[in-house]
């Protein structure tokens, strides 16, 4: 980890021009941390981009996007995935002069070859581990979320050094800085989402509430324990660790984690994720996607409206309208990806 802000100082030096692309939890989040920062930041955005109103109200100036390319010393890709490279080669490439940065927070379109940034570029990655909300609120109260950093393109000399600025700027430094590569944050962030922090932990607590209502519990107590709890132990997890979380909960607990959890998540669900972990790898996940992307997301689309009327959807719903003490974040995206 990379931690010592006296390292990125730049308080004496012209202030970076950062031309941020898009303007939703990411876009959002870095953009105010690097203007409070002191980096002359202005919004690139398409004529009628929907986030256009409230970049504006927040008091930045919004400009066509090939506009913000030809002023900036540093562009900042925060537009999602599937658009960013149509966006590259329309807009971007023949704009970015000579010697400016290339910034991305997620390495999907250098990693899997759908951009291939000039040879005069600096083409670095600040990968905040955490969404854009987040990263707004932890630098607001003196505090900052954890970054990745890698250099894909060096052509100055200085990429490291810039990924490093923009880095302690959003507030990383005050959490801890480090080093990567475009690929294994790539391939770490998509098996990550796709085996244990998204796809993994949904399937988990699905599986677990239908096998209690199919046993004739009620629905109320499966909704409960199979998916109200699990921000709980996670939270003691975030803060202490598994081992950290062990020591807070009951023995019986403790006997039960160690004992049957072992059980479900087995040797098949092991053989699962290294598969997962080589469609990954091979690409074949990023074709797929990609493919799906260009044809407006039909399989996705459907396969969400299923979950949507998924039985723990319904109760839910139904227990969260009495527990108004809730606080659901609408802009939460998941952890290193840009919305």
């Amino acid at each position: 980890m990379l931690g010592d802000s006296s390292e990125y100082d730049y308080s004496n030096r012209t202030p970076l021009k950062v031309a941020v692309l898009g303007y939703g939890s990411q876009g959002r989040g870095q953009a105010l941390n690097l203007r409070d920062s002191g980096l002359d930041v202005r919004i690139g955005l398409r004529t009628s981009g929907k986030s256009r109103q409230r970049a504006e109200s927040d008091g930045f100036r919004v400009v066509p996007i090939a506009s913000a390319v030809r002023e900036a010393d540093l562009v900042a890709m925060l537009v999602p995935d599937t658009a960013q490279s149509a966006l590259y080669g329309q807009a971007i490439a023949p704009n970015l002069r000579s010697g400016a940065t290339l910034l991305f927070s997620h390495g999907f379109n250098i990693r899997y070859g759908t951009i291939k940034p000039r040879e005069d570029l600096d083409v670095v990655m600040v990968a905040p581990k955490g969404p854009g909300n987040l990263v707004r609120e932890t630098y607001e109260s003196g505090l900052g979320v954890p970054c990745l950093i890698a250099v894909h393109q060096n052509s100055s000399g200085r990429a490291r050094a810039t990924a490093l600025l923009y880095a302690h700027a959003l507030g990383a430094s005050r959490a801890g800085i480090l080093e990567t590569t475009f690929a294994e944050e790539t391939e770490t962030d998509l098996f990550g989402e796709q085996a244990v922090l998204c796809g993994g932990m949904s399937a988990l607590v699905k599986m677990g509430f239908e096998t209690l209502v199919e046993a004739g519990y009620q629905p109320e107590v499966a909704y409960f324990e199979c998916l109200h709890e699990l921000k709980l132990i996670v939270d003691l997890v975030q803060r202490a660790g598994l081992a950290g979380m062990r020591a807070a909960i009951s023995e019986t607990a403790k006997y039960g984690d160690v004992t049957r959890g072992p059980r479900v998540v087995d040797g098949h669900a092991r053989a699962a994720m290294r598969e997962v972990l080589a469609e990954i790898r091979d690409g074949t996940f990023a074709r797929e996607w990609i493919d799906e992307a260009r044809l407006g997301a039909p399989k996705l689309e459907a396969l969400l409206a299923a979950d949507v009327s998924h039985p723990i959807e319904m109760t839910g719903e139904k227990l969260r309208r009495s527990m108004q003490w809730l606080k659901r974040s609408p802009e939460a995206a998941p952890a290193g990806r840009p919305a």
